[in-house]
């Protein structure tokens, strides 16, 4: 799924130009991004729940030379599928 195809749906849904469509789909991903900074997690019902979790620093072998490389700490997002989605794919 693309910001294109969300903003395709919207304008079909909404009857709207592609620009506002457009802007539309950019608002909602950016309001996601932004709720998972501040609250660390975000929920959809019916559809999934997206949290933010710390990875720890670790080392890693660089696959074109295998040297040992470090990779440092930092942060992730996971999707848990909701159950009405399970049943849905």
């Amino acid at each position: 799924m693309s910001k294109a195809f969300i903003a395709a749906v919207l304008q079909d849904s909404l009857s709207c130009t592609g620009v506002a469509a457009g802007k539309a789909a950019n608002d909602l991903i950016d309001a996601i991004v932004a709720e998972l900074h501040k609250e660390g997690g975000f929920t959809l019902p019916s559809f999934g729940t997206f949290s933010v979790h710390k990875t720890k620093a670790r080392k890693a072998l660089n696959p074109r030379t295998g040297e040992p490389v470090k990779v440092k700490a930092g942060k992730t997002v996971r999707f848990k599928a909701s159950p009405n989605l399970k049943k849905a794919v």
